[in-house]
């Protein structure tokens, strides 16, 4: 019977009723007779374990592709043939080397299964690190004694301690704070920037709209106390913790990851490649059908299987036996680029996916913005309600940046003094220079850190000192990082801190500064709060004057442009303080440590009758490169979607600043995440589909990511997501491309990515999908290169059955080139630089096939010409080439198998052939010479054909040849191996070769450059289709601005 539930939340249900529901007593806490019933009803406090994939499972799964079973499939028949093949024209020739092409094709498989299982093998660890995060002590009080146990034996109902350092054990309510006020950064678990206050008091929010960040008096497991006391109620362990709900979208995302782009591709070319194979099989043996009566085979059915191996054997010689190797290789290139731009991949086939991304789905805070609060703006009051506005440059912890109009100080330097004292001194934080980063850093909040720049930026009063300073930080940045603070520090001294408070929204410091005789207190806080509490304010002219309506509304009206503008505004002010307080010297004994140690809540009394200073903006600005990075992925046809947990004000205006909207931007296009899930799901789908442009979800949960991933992926999207905390791992999980972040991201979020940034930069993925991009572009034209040069080949056989020729190419030679000489160009055409508009087209849909219609008739094209060059130059031999032998006609050559039929045929001897005991012998022995020139040119063609791979649609004049010396490294390496073979003699009788005089290879050449202005024409006609669709596009999204402007 299961247990009736809450009547609301355990965040927001009544303290009494949660304590009743788990049996538990806050003064006592749980008791040793309850710990048993209790533990079978929880269990243990600790996140499931999943068994690890059987290795055997691992390895069997690798050959789980089409292609792969198509190249085993291969390499079984051709080792069948290779054993029972021991008749024939050319057994003698083979030998061994008959074997050669399934035992190389075994090893490429064995290969690419141990790369894939060593990757598949690490794909679980995200979930491992997730453990790692988990408390391993909790101090917990059982039967009314503290104590300290293994944190998984905690239980619901058990009463905690936590303390500043701790890492919260369980998901518990706060029932008592033990210091004035309690900080939590829980940043990895929701993605809040800043570190955030608990108390006891209950959320006044709908049970609805109770997201994390909503849980005010909540802790959650693995968070971190980064201030203060308390003492909580636990009220969920293991798996029923938000961090066990992340583990568990988790684990869902896992199971629900597809296949990449790249793997769907290469099924689809395996079964064309099947299908096309299977045709040639049936084609080449149905074309020789009257060849099987010959007398030479003996019989009709030794006839049938003879011409069944040249079939198969051909089949097998179509297959590119280097492609999954050569795809390995150029993958890890790209990875070897990508880290070099800040992006390292964690999993092979996601360089590629990369290339396809369509949407782009980027967090806020560190990746479109440099993470690094500014002060970007400072209001200052002057006579008679006039303000002052005072730009501060640069985006960076850096204390460096010109202020205009300039803050310098006069005579009259009072007001920028309190402004620098007040900014310094009323703050926890500092700045340091980081000697390995070389980067200046914050120590302690951001907020509070842009302040203490604000100040180093401001300088000192004594302008001598300003100028020798600015000299020092050129060489001495360490110790001068923090100069003018200290020298504040140095003028005034701080005696205590009153906290801040969600009520008042200020905090404050009491000071006693050297010239004065009583202390002051140096406030800041919000404007709305604060204001309301000043009576005077502190004029550029240095004196105090009353506050009045005038200077009011004036104030608030700054306040209001710079909220509109995103600027997160804080108002300065001071008072000097009087009786107890005024001469109050910091020890418990004085009559003033009464007063402070009241609850923060009753600070705002004292925070009273303040004098106003001047305000603050503050903003985590935009990365200087990012604007320029949205321009071109739009260009690309790249969706770019913030999804942000800050404000919708602050989300929408970083994204106007950055491109991702448009000015006057439609309502349509930012949502809260609340606001965009209350939506019915075919509505969402509309507002996901109906615009080209950027979208923002401002005020998002870890769950809204994975949504999202899920909608845009439902509609055929190629998602791409950034991340950095454990609340975005299953996002990261779920998308194609999961994105941590390097620097701040944590280890669970960089386990369940396929690429981590190294600087965090969103200009960074923009590089690395760019690379992908071009990765793709070397894949097809490795691709290409290898499919037109075996389609060459069949064609070549294809025509020479069709035509009744002799046999040109044989069996052994079709090996060697197979592996052997086209295996440098391939693996070098991954070093192809990209193309100068790769970023100006579409990326690729997930349904595009590998090989588009377009892409396949330039196959057949130049596959088709390598196959009539081959025949072509065997038949110019025999029927125009000037030389020793005799020239004979084109139906003496297309009939040469009636030879022994023919009268008065009669040709000379050459080449030391005896010609006149048997002419016929012209056909078969004499035929070396024609033979090698069909090779030759089937290679120089296959070098040439590289060269035409170099880009998709570029022009040779565009990229030439040495834009990638490794291929002319690689032409020259098989062009050398070629000429091995043809001038060493015991390798030119093994591969029936003959050398070749000078004239004979102009022949060779003739024929085979072609090839280049074939692909040329093929080219431009690309190039003009290319350039059409992106015009129409382009003007599409033009016409979309104007509409929404």
């Amino acid at each position: 019977m299961s247990r009736p539930k809450l009547s609301k939340s355990s965040s927001t249900v009544d303290l009494d009723e949660l304590l009743t529901y788990h049996s538990t007593n806050l003064s006592t806490g749980l008791t040793s007779s309850q710990i048993e019933s209790k533990r079978t009803e929880y269990g243990y406090n600790e996140l499931d374990k999943e068994d690890p994939t059987p290795l055997w499972k691992l390895v069997l799964e690798q050959f789980d592709d089409t292609l792969v079973k198509i190249l085993l499939a291969a390499a079984l028949i051709s080792f069948i043939l290779a054993y029972f093949d021991d008749a024939g024209e050319h057994a003698d020739e083979e030998g061994i080397l008959a074997y050669v092409e399934p035992i190389v094709i075994l090893i490429i498989l064995i290969l690419n299964a141990i790369v894939g299982v060593w990757q598949e093998s690490n794909a679980e660890a995200a979930l491992e690190a997730l453990k790692e995060l988990q408390s391993e002590t909790a101090r917990v009080l059982r039967d009314g004694k503290m104590s300290t146990i293994n944190s998984r034996e905690l239980l619901p109902g058990d009463v905690i301690e936590v303390k500043v350092g701790d890492r919260v054990p369980a998901d518990a309510r706060v029932i008592e704070l033990k210091t004035t006020s309690l900080r939590i950064d829980q940043s990895q678990l929701t993605g809040e920037s800043q570190s955030v206050a608990k108390d006891v008091v209950a959320p006044c929010v709908k049970e609805e709209d109770l997201v994390v960040q909503a849980k005010t008096n909540v802790l959650f497991a693995t968070t971190t106390v980064v201030g203060g006391i308390a003492r909580g109620v636990v009220t969920d362990i293991g798996m029923a913790t938000e961090i066990g709900k992340i583990q568990l979208a988790v684990q869902g995302a896992a199971e629900d990851e597809e296949d990449t782009p790249l793997k769907k591709k290469l099924d689809e070319f395996g079964d064309m490649l099947s299908q096309v194979i299977g045709v040639i099989c049936i084609l080449v043996w149905a074309i020789n059908y009257n060849h099987f009566f010959d007398p030479v085979h003996g019989s009709v059915f030794k006839g049938c299987i003879y011409y069944f191996k040249i079939a198969v054997a051909l089949a097998v010689a179509a297959i590119p036996e280097g492609l999954p190797t050569v795809i390995t290789t150029c993958l890890a290139l790209g990875t070897r680029k990508m880290a070099a731009k800040n992006a390292i991949v964690r999993k092979l086939p996601s360089v590629e996916t990369l290339g396809c991304t369509t949407v782009i789905c980027s967090d806020k805070t560190g990746t479109l913005t440099t993470n690094e609060m500014s002060c970007v703006e400072v209001v200052l009051p002057q006579k008679k309600g006039a303000m002052s506005t005072h730009t501060v440059a640069g985006i960076t912890y850096a204390p460096v940046g010109e202020i205009t109009p300039p803050l310098n100080f006069g005579k009259d330097n009072a007001q920028l003094s309190m402004l620098s004292q007040i900014a310094s001194l009323c703050n926890a934080s500092s700045i340091e220079y980081d000697t390995k980063a070389k980067k200046y850093i914050r120590v302690g909040e951001p907020t509070e850190a842009s302040l203490k720049v604000l100040v180093e930026k401001i300088g000192l009063p004594d302008a001598a000192g300003a100028k020798l300073l600015a000299k020092k930080r050129e060489t001495d940045p360490v110790n001068t990082a923090h100069a003018v603070n200290s020298m504040w520090g140095l003028k005034a001294k701080v005696l205590a801190t009153l906290e801040f408070h969600r009520d008042r929204k200020s905090m404050s410091v009491l000071v006693k500064p050297d010239d004065k005789k009583t202390n002051q207190l140096l406030v800041k806080g919000a404007p709305e709060g604060l204001i309301s509490r000043c009576t005077k304010v502190l004029q550029d002219d240095g004196k105090v004057v009353n506050l009045d309506k005038i200077s009011i509304d004036a104030i608030l009206s700054q306040q209001q442009n710079m909220a509109g503008r995103a600027l997160r505004v804080l108002a300065l002010a001071y008072k000097d303080l009087s009786g107890d307080l005024g001469s109050y010297n910091g020890t418990r004994e004085h009559a003033a440590t009464k007063i402070l140690s009241q609850d923060t809540s009753t600070f705002a009394s004292i925070e009273s009758d303040l004098i106003f200073v001047g305000l603050v903006g503050i903003i985590d600005p935009p990365r200087a490169e990012i604007a320029p990075m949205v321009k071109m992925c739009r260009t690309a046809g790249i969706r770019i979607m913030m999804i942000t947990g800050d404000n919708k004000l602050t989300a929408e205006a970083i994204a106007v600043d950055i491109g991702i909207l448009n000015k006057g931007f439609d309502p349509e296009s930012s949502f809260t995440g609340a606001d965009f899930f209350k939506l019915k799901e075919s509505e969402q789908i509309k507002v996901l589909t109906k615009s080209k442009g950027g979208l923002v979800f401002s005020r998002t949960e870890p769950r809204h990511k994975q949504q999202l991933v899920k909608l845009l992926k439902s509609q055929g999207e190629v998602v791409a997501m950034t991340g950095d905390g454990v609340n975005d791992a299953p996002a990261l999980k779920q998308a194609d491309i999961g994105i941590a972040m390097g620097l701040t991201g944590t280890e669970v979020a960089k386990e369940a990515s396929d690429m981590i940034l190294a600087d965090d930069n969103f200009a960074t993925i923009v590089h690395a999908v760019e690379e992908g991009r071009s990765i793709y572009n070397n894949m097809q034209a490795f691709i290409r290169y290898l499919i037109s040069s075996n389609i060459g080949e069949v064609a070549a056989i294809f025509f020479t059955a069709a035509l009744g020729l002799p046999e040109g190419l044989i069996p052994v030679q079709l090996l060697w080139v197979n592996l052997v000489t086209d295996g440098p160009p391939a693996t070098a055409l991954g070093f192809n630089p990209p193309d100068a508009d790769i970023m100006k087209k579409l990326p690729r849909r997930t349904d595009d096939s590998l090989i588009t219609p377009w892409v396949f008739f330039r196959y057949m094209v130049v596959g088709i010409y390598v196959g009539f060059a081959c025949v072509g130059v065997f038949a110019y031999w025999y029927m125009y080439h000037e030389g020793d032998h005799t020239n004979i006609t084109w139906e003496q050559l297309s009939t040469w198998g009636h030879c022994s039929a023919w009268t008065n045929f009669k040709v000379n001897d050459f080449d030391g052939l005896d010609m006149q005991t048997d002419p016929c012998k012209y056909f078969t022995d004499g035929k070396i010479k024609a033979s090698t020139m069909s090779l030759s040119v089937l290679v120089a063609i296959e070098m040439f054909n590289a060269l035409n791979a170099l880009s998709e649609d570029g022009s040779l004049v565009t990229m030439p040849p040495w834009s990638n010396p490794y291929l002319l490294i690689a032409m020259v390496v098989s062009f050398g191996l070629h000429f091995v073979i043809l001038y060493v003699d015991f390798l030119a009788d093994m591969f029936n070769v003959t050398p070749l005089d000078t004239n004979e290879w102009l022949v060779v050449l003739a024929f085979s450059l072609p090839v280049v202005l074939i692909d040329e024409i093929l080219k431009f006609v690309g190039r003009q289709m290319s350039a059409k669709e992106l015009a129409r596009r382009m003007s599409s999204e033009m016409n979309d601005d104007k509409k929404n402007q």
